[in-house]
């Protein structure tokens, strides 16, 4: 069930307590044109800015590959299996940032785990992380690459960001309602202390954001992104 659909369903039950039956479909069939070409926008937009990007950070991504391969052995890139939207699975893109083989050794680092909830995993210190990773990690230089997942659709400039499959069979059905929004490489609470917000809090802000998605909020996201970025505060 989409964030359309859930939407949708409770305007229904919301304006058939209070609008004539023929008053009641009119506001629906407006409603439902203004969200379908909410999305759509938002759809042309990822996409020409996520091209324009590739382009323009393109030496970048030269430099960071280059730097990752005189560094360690290994891929340059990390893929992932992540869930979108609906539950939808999606092969996910990163610089590589740890030692190759740095998942084989994530079992070994559990009790070390600093998210008290246990559902994602965060360690300030991690050792499997190279030195050239913690500072593409620090300026979000090592997403990058998911430039690639908005221009072919599976991302958004904005949204949740994707959790892997393990993950989200963790979740409660209330923290199910991430996945009714396109993920996305940057989000409210990445712009608003990173991984120093709790999980919970995470959740919480990401719901709230997918019941007001806007082209403009999106925009306003964008631009706070770039100072975050900058400081690199809370990143690890």
């Amino acid at each position: 069930m989409s964030s359309l659909d859930i939407n949708r369903d409770e305007l229904l039950v919301g304006l058939a307590k209070t609008l004539s039956p023929r008053r009641y479909r009119t506001k629906f069939f407006i409603w439902y044109l203004t969200v379908r070409l909410t999305m759509f926008i938002k759809r042309v937009f990822d996409a020409a800015v996520s091209f324009l990007l590739l382009i323009l950070f393109s030496p970048l991504f030269a430099l960071t590959a280059l730097c990752i391969r005189l560094e360690s052995k290994g891929p340059v890139f990390y893929s992932q299996t992540r869930v979108g939207i609906d539950g939808r699975h999606f092969r996910f893109f990163k610089f590589r940032s740890m030692v190759d083989g740095a998942n084989d050794m994530k079992a070994e680092l559990m009790e070390d785990n600093e998210s008290g909830d246990g559902v994602i995993f965060k360690m300030k210190k991690d050792p499997r992380v190279t030195r050239v990773g913690g500072f593409i990690r620090k300026f979000s230089i090592d997403e990058l690459p998911q430039l690639f997942n908005v221009l072919i659709g599976d991302m958004s400039l904005v949204g949740p960001r994707p959790a892997t499959p393990e993950e989200v069979a963790q979740y409660t059905l209330e923290q199910r309602k991430r996945l009714h929004a396109v993920p996305g490489i940057t989000c409210i609470w990445q712009v608003s202390g990173r991984s120093e917000i709790p999980f919970e809090r995470q959740v919480q802000l990401d719901i709230e954001y997918i019941k007001s998605t806007s082209i403009s909020n999106d925009i306003g996201i964008l631009l706070k992104t770039i100072p975050a970025v900058l400081a690199g505060k809370g990143a690890y």
